[in-house]
C-alpha cells in the first residue's frame, strides 16, 4: 500500500510540474517581454544583450539609429534578423520611410515575414506620433482646424499615409506613444505600446491605450522609457519593477523597456526578477481586467498629462480640467480597472462589456 500510495504522490507531483510547465509557455506566447536596443549595424552589442537576457526575456526590439545605417545597406538588417531568428528570439524591427531605403524595403518585409515566421512579430514605425501633435514637434500632421471633428480627420488621414506602404505588406504595425492612442489605433496601427514614463500616471496611460485598443480589437503593450532627462534616466530598479508587474496585471501583451545602453546591473535584475514572477504566477496576467468605462467626447483628444494640457495641441478647453478631475478620482477608486473610451458610434457595441459606465456630462463624486 505505501509504495502504491506512493507511486500515486509521484504521479500527482510530475502531473502538477507538467501542468504548471504547460501554462508557463503557453503564457509565452501570449506575453512578450524585453528590451528596445540601438542598432547601429555593429553586431557585438547585440550579442552581448542577447547573451545576457537570454534567460529572461523572449523579445527583442531593433530600434534605429539616427544615422539610419540599414538604410543603405540591407546586409546589415539581414544580419540582426539572421542572429535573433538563429537564437530563437521574438523581435520587431524599426523601420522609417520606405523613400529613404537605397533598395526595396516593403520586399524585404514580405520577404522577412516569410524567412523569419513566427520570430519576426512586426515592423515598428513612426515614433510618437501622438505625441507629436500635442507637443507641437515640426513633424505634427494637425496645425490648425477649426473644430475636433475636423483635426481628427486630418490626423487619421496622414498617419495612415504615412503607414501605408507598411501596411499593404500585411505586416504588424507597431509604435510607442505617450498620447492619443485612439487615433493612432484608427489611423491602421495594430499595436501601440503607452509610454511609462517622466511624471505621467501610470493608470491612466492604461485606461487610454488600452481603452482603445479592446474597443478596437487591437493589441496593446507597455514601453518603460526615460524617467530623467539625465542619468540614471531610468527610475529605480524597484520602480521598474513595480511598473513591469502593473502592466503585465493590466494585461499587456507586450512588455518592454527602452534599453538604449542605459539599463544599469540593478535593472536588468529588475527585469529577471518580473520573468522569473511570470514564471511562477501565469494566472495574474490581465488580473486587473477593464470593468469601468469613463466616456469622453468624440475626438475630444485631451492630452490627459495635467489639467491644463491641451487638446490636439490646438487648443485649451474648461471641459479638458473637468475630464481631468474626473480622470484622478476614478484611478484613485478604480485604480487599473478603468478604461476611458470616446463616445463613437463605429465602436458603440462594445460598451456592453463593462460593468460600470460613466460619462463626461455626468458629475463624478
Amino acid at each position: 500500500m505505501k509504495k502504491k500510495a506512493c507511486l500515486i504522490t509521484t504521479v500527482l507531483i510530475i502531473c502538477i510540474i507538467l501542468a504548471v510547465f504547460y501554462v508557463f509557455n503557453d503564457s509565452t506566447t501570449e506575453v512578450y517581454i524585453g528590451v528596445e536596443f540601438l542598432y547601429t549595424g555593429d553586431m557585438n552589442f547585440c550579442r552581448e544583450l542577447v547573451n545576457k537576457t537570454r534567460n529572461y526575456t523572449n523579445l527583442i526590439i531593433v530600434g534605429l539609429s539616427k544615422d539610419m545605417e540599414i538604410c543603405l545597406n540591407s546586409t546589415l538588417l539581414d544580419q540582426v534578423c539572421d542572429y535573433l531568428y538563429e537564437q530563437k528570439k521574438y523581435f520587431i524591427i524599426q523601420l522609417t520611410s520606405p523613400i529613404k531605403f537605397s533598395y526595396n524595403i516593403t520586399e524585404w518585409v514580405v520577404a522577412a515575414m516569410k524567412k523569419y515566421n513566427p520570430n519576426f512579430l512586426g515592423v515598428y514605425y513612426f515614433d510618437e506620433p501622438g505625441g507629436r501633435q500635442l507637443d507641437d514637434a515640426p513633424t505634427r500632421f494637425v496645425r490648425d482646424a477649426e473644430s475636433w471633428d475636423e483635426a481628427a480627420e486630418e490626423y487619421i488621414f496622414y498617419l495612415n499615409v504615412h503607414i501605408k506602404p507598411y501596411l499593404q505588406t500585411g505586416v504588424k504595425m507597431f509604435t510607442a506613444d505617450y498620447a492619443l492612442y485612439w487615433f493612432d489605433y484608427k489611423s491602421g496601427y495594430d499595436v501601440i505600446l503607452c509610454e511609462f514614463g517622466w511624471n505621467h500616471t501610470r493608470e491612466i496611460q492604461i485606461a487610454l491605450c488600452r481603452g482603445a485598443a479592446e474597443a478596437q480589437a487591437k493589441e496593446w503593450g507597455v514601453i518603460v522609457t526615460w524617467t530623467y532627462t539625465y542619468p540614471p534616466y531610468l527610475g529605480s530598479a524597484n520602480e521598474l519593477y513595480n511598473d513591469l508587474v502593473l502592466a503585465y496585471h493590466g494585461g499587456a501583451k507586450y512588455i518592454v523597456i527602452f534599453e538604449y545602453n542605459i539599463m544599469s546591473e540593478e535593472h536588468f535584475e529588475a527585469l529577471k526578477k518580473f520573468w522569473d514572477y511570470v514564471k511562477l504566477n501565469p494566472d495574474k496576467h490581465g488580473t486587473c481586467k477593464s470593468s469601468v468605462a469613463y466616456l469622453i467626447p468624440k475626438n475630444f483628444a485631451f492630452g490627459f498629462r495635467m489639467e491644463n494640457d491641451t487638446v490636439w495641441g490646438l487648443w485649451h478647453d474648461s471641459l479638458g480640467e473637468k475630464v481631468w478631475n474626473d480622470v484622478i478620482k476614478l484611478i484613485e477608486e478604480y485604480g487599473c480597472r478603468l478604461n476611458i473610451i470616446y463616445e463613437d458610434q463605429e465602436f458603440a457595441d462594445y460598451l456592453s462589456k463593462y460593468r460600470q459606465i460613466l460619462r463626461w456630462n455626468q458629475t463624478i463624486t
